[in-house]
């Protein structure tokens, strides 16, 4: 029966390695064809041994596992062991192919001793050579059974197999167990690392707000504010001289024209005017009653009209020059101001405004400046002496040139002479046209 066995799992190894070839080492197939012939192999010792299903407190268990993909990765483990006992049937064939050339040897049964812990397992496995005949018989054959040396060897490479199988199995749930306290240090660390990401964040937030408030922000603004209520309150005190200036501007407009509307008037009577005088002058009451002039002093008040307006325009010239002069050096320094950044006094139409209503201009003015600067911001770090004074070196020259507007404030007096000027030459009747005509003809050539 042991060489028939031989002769079996020889003639199957022989075909497997004829069908997948004489290495198994190179291919996965015959791996797997192996493992199947063992378990058939092992399904077949169980039913012939007639091993009970509980033969272990771990075999179902084992069995569940191979059902699963785990039972790859085990078996996979196991290959190193399968092509071992792969070398030891290919070196049991050599073994066959000796004998064939001479007869088997008679073997004697072998007597194998079962301990009494697999005893009470194993059931007497009975040679079909030999029949008991009796209960002594039988009992006989329990306690030494008659076994092919083939058969236990398979019997023994079984429970070999299946004691690596629960350490493997034992491993796996290691190797589980493991796996499982990774993966709940690993959300663990996951959750430390979200919530060291809120605390950068947080700290990220709180360093940009200690850098605004480094850059003094709000400390600027608010000096800005009282600088510029500062410069409000001081041209308010100084808007009764600016608005005197302003109606000065508007008299010399008024002047210019009315001084060129009379000389174009005059033209050359000025000098006409002057040789009547000389002429008046220079003749007898007898002569001028020839000429039919009555009274030589009429006459020549009759002729000074044409002086007296020339004097009156010459007059509101040098009032305006002088009034001018101190407009120039107003709008000269109002310029200035308006380069560093004060606000314009004038409408767009070129009018001055209000008081308040320059009020309300300052205002919005200083607010859109300061919400500017604060979100056009770009320095880090503390700012340094020199960047803070060139941030206010505008708004403190802004506040003392309007506190020092005007050396002397500007008063009604040169407005009031020249207003009363440009009053007498528009009122000023120059001689009638006929009696300048007559006058023109009594002239010497």
């Amino acid at each position: 029966m042991s060489s028939s066995a031989k002769d079996n799992r020889i003639k199957t190894l022989e075909e497997i390695i004829v069908e997948l070839g004489h290495d198994p080492k190179k291919g996965a197939k015959g791996i797997y064809a192996l493992i199947k012939k063992k378990e058939e192999e092992m399904v077949a010792l169980k039913k012939q041994l007639r091993l009970p299903t509980t033969m272990h407190p771990q075999t179902a268990e084992l069995v569940q596992e191979k059902e699963g993909d785990d039972t790859m990765d085990l078996l996979m483990r196991m290959n190193q062991r399968i092509i071992q006992m792969e070398e030891d049937l290919e070196r049991a064939l050599q073994g066959k192919q000796g004998e064939s050339t001479s007869q088997p040897p008679q073997t004697a049964p072998t007597v194998v001793t079962v301990p009494p812990t697999q005893a009470a397992a194993i059931p007497p496995v009975i040679s079909a050579s030999t029949t008991p005949t009796s209960t002594t018989d039988a009992t006989a054959a329990a306690t030494t059974t008659t076994t092919a040396p083939e058969s236990s060897m398979s019997m023994e490479e079984m429970m070999k197999v299946v004691k690596e199988l629960e350490v493997q199995v034992t491993e796996v749930k290691e190797a589980k167990e493991k796996l499982a306290k990774l993966e709940a240090s690993y959300d663990k660390s996951k959750m430390t690392v979200a919530e060291k990401q809120r605390e950068i964040k947080a700290l990220d937030n709180k360093i940009k707000a200690l850098e605004k408030e480094l850059t003094l922000d709000k400390t600027l603004a608010e000096i800005k504010k009282i600088l510029w209520a500062k410069i409000g309150q001081s041209i308010t005190d100084q808007w009764r001289s600016i608005q005197a200036i302003h109606e000065q501007i508007e008299l010399i407009g008024l002047a210019q024209f009315e001084t060129q509307r009379a000389r174009a008037t005059l033209g050359n009577m000025p000098e006409k005017a002057n040789k009547m005088i000389h002429f008046l002058n220079t003749h007898t009451k007898e002569e001028l009653a020839a000429l039919d002039i009555s009274s030589r002093t009429n006459t020549i008040l009759t002729a000074k009209k044409v002086l007296t307006l020339r004097n009156f325009v010459q007059t509101l010239e040098r009032k305006c020059q002088e009034m001018q002069a101190e407009i120039n050096d107003f709008k000269i320094k109002m310029t200035t101001l308006q380069t560093r950044g004060l606000p314009n006094l004038l409408t767009s139409a070129g009018k001055l405004l209000s008081c308040e209503q320059y009020t309300t201009r300052i205002n919005n003015y200083v607010s859109n400046q300061i919400t500017t600067s604060s979100s056009t911001s770009e320095e880090t770090g503390p700012p340094s002496g020199q960047s803070l004074y060139d941030k206010l070196e505008n708004l403190f020259y802004i506040e003392h040139e309007i506190s020092h507007l005007f050396e002397v404030p500007p008063n009604f007096y040169r407005y009031t002479e020249a207003d009363e000027t440009l009053i007498k030459i528009r009122r000023h009747q120059l001689p009638p046209e006929d009696w300048w005509q007559a006058m023109l003809e009594i002239l010497p050539r």
